[in-house]
């Protein structure tokens, strides 16, 4: 069984050990390594190269926003996936930490269960974004719609956006497949096209597209 290799990132011990307890548990997850801080961060993931990095916002020497914008930077296609950390009151920093390629964001009260599937969910190319959680950081941190974002829609046909505005809900591939009674397989090539046209790394760029350019808002 070929394991993922995770980087975990937090400034306090015994988070660090409590995460690694609980990845390495599983069999089809493997810690690669540990650091406390953003530079120590950005050090380990151009020397371990690891599979996703679960990542604190709040740091000292360098916080995990910039963290992130430079590894995501360095690395490029072959950059890790990015899980962010971020407390129940939303980090002013989660939106900043997500345009600067992170993967997805989970709370980090949430239960051990939680981390070990947000961490699958990220290493296989998908994004972490729980609904209920990403109305409020949008809600919040969205700046209004941009008519360059806007424009963009142009680019997409009517079932692309459509597709597009479901995953911008939170709704997932099969959830997606059962809505337009379609199979999984097409949605995936919708997305798959919706990230090509629109030149998005991956569906949490997506999500944030779909809020900016207005095509889903806040509370809907």
């Amino acid at each position: 069984m070929s394991q993922t290799s995770v980087l975990l990132v937090d400034d306090q011990a015994m988070v660090r050990a409590g995460f690694a307890m609980v990845l390495e548990a599983q069999p089809d997850l493997r810690v690669c390594g540990e650091a406390e801080d953003g530079l120590e961060a950005v050090e380990a993931a151009r020397r371990l190269r690891p599979d996703v990095i679960v990542m604190d916002v709040r740091m000292p020497r360098l916080d995990g926003v910039e963290a992130t914008r430079r590894i995501v930077a360095e690395a490029g296609e072959r950059a890790p996936r990015v899980l962010i950390l971020t407390t129940f009151d939303l980090d002013e920093y989660v939106y900043a930490a997500i345009q600067a390629g992170a993967s997805g964001f989970m709370l980090k009260d949430a239960p051990p269960e939680a981390l070990v599937d947000a961490v699958r969910v990220v290493a296989r190319g998908d994004a972490l974004l729980a609904p209920s959680v990403t109305k409020r950081l949008l809600a919040e941190l969205v700046p209004p719609p941009a008519s360059p974002a806007a424009d963009g829609l142009r680019e997409l046909t009517e079932r692309e956006a459509e597709v597009l505005g479901l995953v911008a809900r939170g709704l997932s591939n099969a959830e997606i497949a059962d809505r337009l009674v379609v199979g999984e397989a097409t949605v995936k090539t919708h997305v798959s096209h919706v990230l090509g046209k629109l030149d998005l790394r991956d569906r949490v760029q997506a999500v944030v597209f779909a809020y900016e350019s207005g095509l889903v808002r806040p509370g809907d």
